[in-house]
């Protein structure tokens, strides 16, 4: 968890100084950049960010606080999501004692509350399910592709919105490290880019093929609970551009955006023409 101002004063300088179009841009951008840093630091050097985001912690609340068990989890940055925390609220309530931290885990519910693997029971009127759940790809559709059921965990995501050998059919999976909207807008952008192709040269089949190689890794980077426990039922990504996911927006907008949808990881096609049958003759 990191705390970060709830007002941007660099937002507020570009809205008073220049066009809202041109500032809403700059933000934008400045936002997604430092939010790349951030995660690519956290990456590369996690033990850094660790001690980054401790001393963080350590400043904002009270002297003699229990950092290292509520505030210092055994994962490093990024490995799960990344908590900002607007002008350190939660720090400030804890320090006034107006919220308190308990890091256990659940052994059961009981009549009062719920009652925690250490023995200790913690009283609740109310308990809010933030955990446990499972990821369903595709909302739990099931894909067919000329009559035969398309084996999800077995395709290879292609520019992590398409699926190899499943014709005409796009998805969207956003970023982990930023805005989901940020992908959702490009893929699409894409979309529409594809559809115009198909139109301008008379076809009608946009198919992604499976790269040339049994490299397979997980589609999504998180170590969190909900995504280990779903990683057997997703797409998988293959080694490279354009079959892997790389959390990375600004590369995102060159591939997506500028770049010819025509590429070694997709097939364009026409429609087959349907069978003709013959027309009964007379005699």
């Amino acid at each position: 968890m990191a705390s970060v101002p709830a007002r941007d004063p660099v937002a507020d300088l570009f809205r008073r100084r220049l066009p809202m179009r041109t500032a809403y841009t700059l933000v934008r951008w400045k936002n997604v950049l430092l939010g790349a840093v951030f995660y690519r630091l956290s990456r590369r050097a996690p033990k850094l960010m660790r001690s980054f985001l401790r001393k963080g912690a350590v400043a904002n609340l009270p002297a003699g606080y229990d950092v290292d068990t509520h505030f210092n989890p055994h994962y490093n940055p990024w490995d799960q999501r990344m908590c900002l925390i607007p002008d350190g609220d939660l720090f400030r309530s804890i320090s006034d004692g107006r919220a308190s931290v308990v890091t256990d885990t659940i052994e059961t519910f009981t009549e009062h509350g719920i009652r925690l693997t250490s023995g200790a029971e913690l009283p609740a009127d109310v308990v809010v399910t933030a955990t446990g759940l499972n990821l369903i790809p595709i909302g739990g559709l099931t894909l067919y592709v000329d009559g035969s059921p398309v084996d999800i965990p077995n395709t290879v995501a292609y520019k992590g919105m398409m699926l190899s050998d499943v014709p005409n059919f796009a998805l969207a999976v956003g970023y982990t490290n930023a805005s989901w909207t940020l992908k959702c807008d490009l893929v699409g952008e894409y979309v529409c880019r594809v559809l115009n192709y198909l139109d301008a040269h008379d076809l009608q089949v946009c198919t992604p093929v499976a790269p040339d190689t049994d490299e397979r890794i997980p589609l999504i980077d998180l170590n969190s609970g909900y995504v280990r426990r779903s990683l057997d039922d997703l797409p998988k990504q293959g080694p490279a551009a354009p079959w892997r996911l790389y959390q990375n927006y600004p590369r995102d907008v060159l591939m997506l955006r500028y770049r010819s949808v025509r590429d070694k990881g997709v097939r364009f096609s026409r429609r087959p023409a349907p069978a003709r049958t013959q027309a009964p003759v007379a005699r």
